[in-house]
């Protein structure tokens, strides 16, 4: 039996923590996608943890970078210490981020 891909729908209009809680992903300056391990919330700032090890404050807002490239999916590599799976890669490029709130 052949699974379905399923899209997965995501407003475009969220924070950027409530995002980043849904798809458990960050995209790096340099254009590495790195994989999630701990969102720490304190306020309107958050301790976000990587699998590769990196700890960095994030402010949430919805016009950030890494918001606008998460919703249009800009990234060049996935991080290899990170190993992020391919069927999660594959979840995040058939995500749809809509209008619906």
């Amino acid at each position: 039996m052949e699974k379905k891909e399923l899209t997965r729908y995501v407003s475009k209009h969220q924070p950027l923590l409530s995002t980043l809680e849904k798809i458990k992903l960050w995209p790096s300056r340099s254009g590495v996608l790195h994989g999630i391990r701990e969102i720490d919330r304190r306020g309107c700032l958050a301790v976000v943890t990587t699998h590769c090890g990196e700890k960095f404050t994030v402010r949430d807002s919805r016009n950030s970078r890494a918001a606008r490239w998460l919703r249009s999916r800009r990234y060049s590599e996935s991080c290899k210490a990170c190993a992020i799976p391919g069927w999660k890669l594959s979840k995040y490029a058939a995500t749809v981020f809509s209008d619906r709130r």
